[in-house]
């Protein structure tokens, strides 16, 4: 399967306007946002799991991150509610679940193979720092390919960044405009390395995922089996 799997091009899901589509486990349903592969694949994807609900254990061959958007995610590790952010590295495991419902965003065989970097922040809990004009952030994870980040835009901030090595974003809360495009809760962004970000806030401001960097290198899908 490929849906915005061309990385050399502008992307841009509203993903409340999206039908959820239900996965091989029951009470699990998914909007996907760009997908290279089959039920193995490199993914991002916005995860619905029903109260009750879990998926089988299973190994992120190729990694796995996540943000909580709604609910509270658990699995044998512990509970994660609204706002934190998971780094599972390659060859990570665990067995998913939420007893009382739970909306995630996830990225699946995104890493490089060598990380063994596991993070969990609670993004509730950390002041922001400010980054640039109008815009602080809360640094989630950084390493030599990629940078990922919450980034807070004030309210009417402008946004300009000329070169970059690849920029994907989700909107959290509020709002921004981006190509002449509006890009509300749950809307998803994705610039191909070198073209500029030029984006306004909404009146109400903006907190988004961010990560950057990561599209520098060819995009491809795992190979079966693995």
């Amino acid at each position: 399967m490929e849906l915005n799997a061309n990385f050399d091009r502008r992307a841009a899901v509203h993903a409340d306007q999206e039908p959820w589509i239900a996965s091989p486990m029951k009470g699990v349903d998914r909007r996907m946002l760009d997908r290279v592969g089959g039920e193995v694949a490199r993914a991002t994807t916005i995860v619905r799991y029903a109260p009750g609900s879990a998926f089988s254990a299973h190994t992120h061959t190729g990694g796995e991150e996540f943000l909580v958007l709604d609910g509270v995610f658990q699995d044998e590790h512990g509970d994660f509610p609204v706002g934190t952010y998971v780094r599972n590295p390659p060859t990570s495991s665990h067995t998913p679940s939420s007893a009382p419902g739970a909306t995630i965003f996830v990225k699946l065989w995104q890493f490089d193979m060598e990380d063994r970097h596991q993070v969990t922040i609670d993004t509730n809990r950390e002041t922001p720092r400010p980054a640039s004009d109008g815009v602080s952030e809360i640094p989630l994870f950084e390493d030599a390919r990629e940078r990922v980040r919450i980034e807070l835009w004030e309210p009417g901030a402008e946004i300009s960044v000329a070169a970059h090595d690849g920029f994907e974003a989700l909107v959290i809360k509020g709002s921004f405009v981006e190509g002449g495009e509006t890009f509300r809760s749950n809307s998803w962004l994705r610039l191909p390395p070198g073209r500029p970000l030029k984006a306004e806030a909404g009146e109400a401001g903006a907190r988004l995922w961010v990560k950057s960097g990561h599209l520098a290198e060819p995009q491809t899908a795992p190979q079966i089996g693995d």
